[in-house]
């Protein structure tokens, strides 16, 4: 049995997760594969058995500056409203990633963060995308829009279908937490309440499903599909 391993920075594992590690931001500072130690090691320092034989020890996550993701005249950003779950937050940051979004913001408190397991639910995709936390969401928002952004929340519901929706130029796309939606503060934060058409008995989607759709719309009308 291989001794116990010390692990003073975070920690990163899987093999997609690991390898975007080494070609992002953050200083990769060690990594432990199958052939070092064995799985139950590799699984306590990964915290969870889903590591794939591949476990890293990186440099603390670099938040970005919230203001900055505005900078761009065609920005497109996504805002969550208190996503507790951090598979769901590496879930919207894959597809906004994928779909050329300057980046995510997450309130700094009540919220997942980017944690072992966003990571890993990210493909590795937030060594790449921008995210920042901001103390206040709603405040935020207002000076979203003070910079010339208009801010569409995703609400079941509402009377806007998203594809009506002008999803060109600075747009931020606001989506609220699992089971709760938008807080009120939130959505009363936004130009315009935006729904997602469902037919099926299922009143509404997953918050990182309906994350994808946003923004798959928004590429659509910016010419990018």
């Amino acid at each position: 049995m291989a001794d116990r391993v010390a692990v003073e920075g975070d920690v990163v594992y899987g093999r997609r997760p690991v390898a975007e590690a080494r070609r992002g931001r953050r200083r990769v500072r060690r990594v432990w594969t199958s052939k070092d130690l064995d799985q139950g090691e590799l699984s306590r320092l990964a915290g969870s058995p889903d590591h794939q034989g591949v476990v890293a020890e990186v440099d603390p996550y670099p938040y970005a500056d919230p203001g900055a993701l505005l900078a761009a005249p065609e920005a497109l950003v996504v805002a969550l409203d208190q996503v507790q779950d951090p598979r769901n937050l590496g879930a919207i940051a894959r597809s906004a990633e994928a779909a050329g979004a300057e980046g995510v913001v997450i309130p700094s408190r009540r919220s997942a963060s980017i944690t072992p397991a966003a990571c890993k639910a990210s493909a590795g995709a937030v060594e790449h995308l921008r995210v920042a936390r901001v103390t206040n969401l709603a405040s935020w928002l207002g000076a979203a829009k003070d910079a010339g952004a208009w801010v569409y929340g995703a609400e079941a519901g509402a009377a806007a279908p998203h594809a009506q929706a002008d999803l060109t130029g600075k747009v931020v796309l606001v989506l609220g937490g699992e089971g709760k939606g938008l807080r009120r503060r939130v959505a009363e934060s936004c130009d315009l309440l935006v729904s997602i058409p469902v037919r099926g008995r299922v009143a509404s989607l997953n918050v990182a499903a309906a994350a994808a759709v946003l923004l798959f719309e928004a590429l659509r009308q910016r010419g990018g599909i």
